[in-house]
């Protein structure tokens, strides 16, 4: 094989890698659903939704610059146990006589690094999703104007032809032209998004698909552009590691208690705090992933008590009705089922009364009720209309 899927040593597998990139969008698909569920009950709600991206950066703002500090890692990937190490090419002797590839020696993340990080983490995708944003609306514009004409051109146009007629509408304030100057640089700034967003789309993907195939292929360590240009690898946590990091965020926590000013009381409620945010922090990654399965149980939970609610009851048969009584004054029925009751001959043509089901010859049934307009067994009201042919397959 060219590669290896397991992994080796403590470089992660393509899978892991894959499974930490999506972490973040997955969490931010089900945050909005679980807020959109939520808005229908408490309308306020939607005033965040309003602001999903700004609200969604800052909330991994938060969660990143915490991990980052204390793990070395993005969120994702600290919960997948994996660290960002910075990448150090150690040239010795013997690999300068053998011709070899350098060794790689791997260090702690500098301040730069975690900064630049946290760049790649927040901003980036943050920007991406209000160009994506701001690209789909103007698409949407271009194929309406497209279908219905440009509103804005047919406005101006109109406007133009008016300030002709009118005197007064040369008259024009300087704030007026302020704006429809800021509008036309955001116009135009649009456009130039709407132009360019597709071919740095493309790049980004072109890219991050190059660069996940050699990762693959084990031909580079870097799994993404951003990574190589941090000059950072993503390396699998080891158990030492894990307490080292477990005991340097308590002396962290330590120091940051014992910065603390003030009166006792005041230090006790500034500890109370600390511990309260220490808490929510740690126990982010498990939290917001119990939210998020519990809210998709809900909905399953929901969405199959609506569907019983919503589906049709199904009611068994109705039991067949009894058979029609024999009127005492009515003409009786025959021992053999096969004659007609009214000339006791086999029947032709057979047909039957719909009103009392008793079968006689087309011509007997029609003539009597014809006539008397009843059934002739039941004595019934009934007439010509209510008969049916009976047709049999030979």
């Amino acid at each position: 094989m060219l590669f290896q899927v397991g992994g080796h040593g403590t470089r992660p597998t393509f899978f892991e890698m894959a499974a930490a990139q999506q972490l973040p969008s997955s969490l931010r698909a089900a945050l909005t659903y679980s807020l959109g569920v939520l808005a229908l009950r408490r309308p306020f709600i939607h005033k965040i939704l309003d602001y999903e991206e700004e609200f969604f950066a800052l909330l991994m703002l938060v969660l990143e610059t915490h991990s980052l500090r204390t793990t070395d890692a993005s969120f994702s990937e600290s919960l997948y146990g994996l660290r960002r190490r910075g990448v150090k090419f150690k040239v010795t002797k013997s690999t300068l006589l053998a011709h070899s590839v350098d060794e790689i020696h791997h260090t702690r993340l500098e301040r730069r690094q975690k900064i630049l990080s946290l760049a790649f983490l927040v901003i980036l995708p943050y920007l991406k999703s209000k160009l994506q944003k701001i690209y789909n609306k103007e698409r949407e514009a271009t194929l309406q104007a497209s279908l219905w004409g440009d509103i804005d051109e047919r406005l101006d146009n109109t406007d133009v032809s008016g300030r002709e007629n009118n005197s007064f509408g040369s008259r024009i304030n300087s704030s007026d032209g302020d704006n429809s100057v800021s509008a036309l640089l955001l116009k135009r700034l649009r456009k130039t998004v709407t132009a360019c967003y597709p071919w740095l789309h493309a790049g980004n993907e072109g890219l991050s698909f190059a660069y996940q195939l050699l990762y693959l292929l084990d031909a580079t360590g870097f799994y993404s552009l951003g990574l190589h240009a941090l000059g950072v690898h993503v390396c699998r946590a080891t158990g030492q590691e894990l307490m080292d990091t477990s005991s340097r965020v308590s002396k962290m926590r330590s120091r940051e208690r014992e910065r603390l000013r003030g009166s006792p009381w005041l230090k006790a409620l500034q500890g109370g705090l600390l511990t309260c945010a220490y808490a929510l922090l740690d126990y982010a990654q498990t939290g917001l992933i119990a939210a998020v399965f519990f809210f998709k149980m809900m909905e399953w939970w929901y969405q199959s008590a609506e569907e019983r609610m919503s589906a049709p009851t199904v009611y068994p048969p109705p039991p067949p009705p009894p058979p029609p009584k024999v009127a005492k004054e009515g003409i009786p029925l025959p021992a053999d089922k096969s004659l007609c009751p009214l000339c006791t001959q086999t029947r032709v043509n057979p047909s039957v009364m719909a009103l009392s089901g008793f079968v006689f010859c087309y011509t007997c049934i029609f003539k009597y009720t014809d006539q008397y307009k009843r059934c002739p067994v039941t004595l019934m009201p009934a007439n010509v209309d209510q008969i049916r042919r009976l047709f049999q397959d030979l």
